[in-house]
């Protein structure tokens, strides 16, 4: 069959064909196979003068033995429990939108017993190229979820998770969603309120600016802090612990959140201890 292996009863005819003085063309149509096959196992087994048959087909045979690989079992071997978890991890930081495999080096980064890694130490774990590293360290950096800190005694980057990372992660996120309600705004008054376009640009531009304003808390959260920050600075924290059931140091927690959060300069925050000595 053509592209098939040669059979002996080939090799046969081919040898028939040469004694008969017919070229590698006649003797490749005859057999049905294209002319290059016929010329190359010809010089492979002594040439137009030297071609023998049955030499020709054990020669072949083995050659194929030589080159056939030794049969091996194929080990599965069992995937430990840490890389597992990471794998796991870094899906998990996928499905919240940060890129593959900026999120296998985040969660290597997080699970790792050092302190740093180097990018050399990334791609070993990792097993992928430095380029894919380099990109993914790139994106990091760029949203301030991780920083690089040189070795003072080699030429090395050893590359160290921020301290407020999910914070960092959180702010990226909460960019993402401003930018997207910021681009459908625009998009509303290019095309026109009234628009096909301009009504679903609407609706997205409505929908993300209501999701940012519930992840930075929104202006019902800045005034419960407005307010607890009030009640922090006449003193009631006594009382609100009281009408809450909570422990006075809960409340004192609370409302040092809030005074930090809405901007106060910290100094009510003496009066606070001191009440809950009293208390």
């Amino acid at each position: 069959m053509p592209g098939g292996r040669l059979s002996h009863q080939d090799r046969l005819e081919i040898a028939a064909g040469l004694a008969d003085g017919l070229g590698y063309a006649e003797i490749a149509r005859q057999l049905r196979r294209p002319t290059s096959t016929v010329s190359r196992e010809v010089a492979r087994n002594g040439g137009p003068r030297g071609y023998r048959a049955d030499h020709a087909h054990h020669a072949t045979a083995s050659r194929a033995r030589r080159r056939r690989p030794t049969a091996t079992v194929d080990v599965v071997r069992p995937v430990e429990p840490r890389q597992a978890y990471v794998e796991r991890f870094a899906a998990m930081m996928v499905d919240g939108g940060l890129p593959r495999m900026a999120s296998r080096v985040l969660a290597l980064l997080y699970t790792s017993d050092s302190r740093t890694l180097t990018a050399a130490d990334l791609v070993r774990a990792l097993k992928v190229s430095p380029a894919s590293i380099s990109k993914a360290i790139g994106y990091l950096e760029r949203v301030g979820m991780v920083h690089r800190e040189p070795d003072p005694m080699r030429r090395l980057q050893h590359y160290v998770i921020a301290d407020d990372v999910w914070l960092k992660a959180w702010e990226v996120s909460a960019r993402t969603n401003h930018n997207w309600a910021e681009t459908a705004a625009e998009g509303v008054e290019l095309l026109g309120r009234d628009s096909p376009a301009g009504v679903r640009l609407l609706q997205m531009a409505e929908f993300f600016e209501r999701l940012g304003e519930d992840m930075s808390g929104g202006a019902g959260f800045q005034d419960c802090l407005a307010v607890l920050a009030v009640l922090w600075q006449d003193d009631r924290a006594p009382d609100v612990a009281r009408q809450l059931g909570w422990p006075v140091e809960r409340v004192v927690d609370a409302a040092t959140y809030a005074l930090k959060a809405s901007g106060q300069d910290g100094s009510e925050q003496a009066a606070g201890q001191a009440a809950v000595r009293e208390a």
